[in-house]
């Protein structure tokens, strides 16, 4: 004769579950509390200071723990041109060449649009209200630089008088001018500007990884 659990067996099976589960969440946590603090300081160093941690964190699919979810670094960049389709590019105080306005993306929430507005008034005092998405960069991780992924939003001509008063974020960016684009296009760090030339050579929004177009994967 076969015998069937009790109704204690059940709740102790129940409660070994829940323990497990908790554990689970805070392993969860506790493995994304230590990749923010170990990729934040990268913001201050190199290419990657465009460069943030954004950790998944959606409501796990049919109440399975959100456990082992990827933490993936994220920036967005702005192209902002003047009427005559000069490029703004940016000097930076802590490393070489020029950069476009942009960086990181906060990990309260922060979209890669808000993100690329934020930036671009932190960073030179412009007030971006509308743009169009040109390009999405997979950047590789190499050693001592996260990757992750780039959003490059085009903010169109500003007039003259908007570019007048650009007021720089002067502990971060030294210096900045218009420039055609091939002129601007020589002076931006390689990632950068690969990434520049994609989105501006495209009438749509691209896909690159590391700058450069991916075969078989169109607009």
């Amino acid at each position: 004769m076969s015998s069937r659990p009790g109704p204690n067996h059940h709740h102790q099976h129940s409660h070994q579950r829940n323990r497990h589960c908790g554990r689970r969440h805070r392993r969860a946590r506790q493995r994304r509390r230590s990749l923010t603090a170990r990729l934040a300081p990268e913001r201050a160093t190199g290419d990657s200071r465009n460069v943030a941690l954004v950790a998944e964190s959606d409501a796990p699919i049919s109440g399975e723990p959100a456990a082992d979810l990827p933490a993936i670094p994220a920036s967005s960049g702005a192209l902002i041109f003047d009427r005559a389709g000069r490029l703004l590019i940016l000097k930076p105080t802590y490393k070489s060449g020029w950069t476009i306005p942009g960086g990181v993306m906060e990990a309260d929430g922060e979209t890669p649009w808000d993100a690329c507005r934020r930036e671009v008034r932190e960073e030179c005092g412009l007030d971006v209200r509308t743009g169009r998405l040109a390009c999405v960069d997979f950047h590789p991780q190499r050693p001592g630089r996260p990757g992750g992924m780039r959003f490059v939003f085009d903010c169109g001509a500003f007039d003259d008088a908007s570019l007048a008063g650009v007021v720089l974020q002067h502990e971060e960016i030294s210096e900045h001018r218009l420039a055609a684009l091939p002129t601007a296009l020589a002076l931006l760090r390689p990632p950068i500007r690969r990434r520049v030339a994609a989105a501006c050579a495209a009438a749509v929004p691209v896909y690159l990884e590391d700058g450069r177009p991916v075969p078989g994967v169109g607009p």
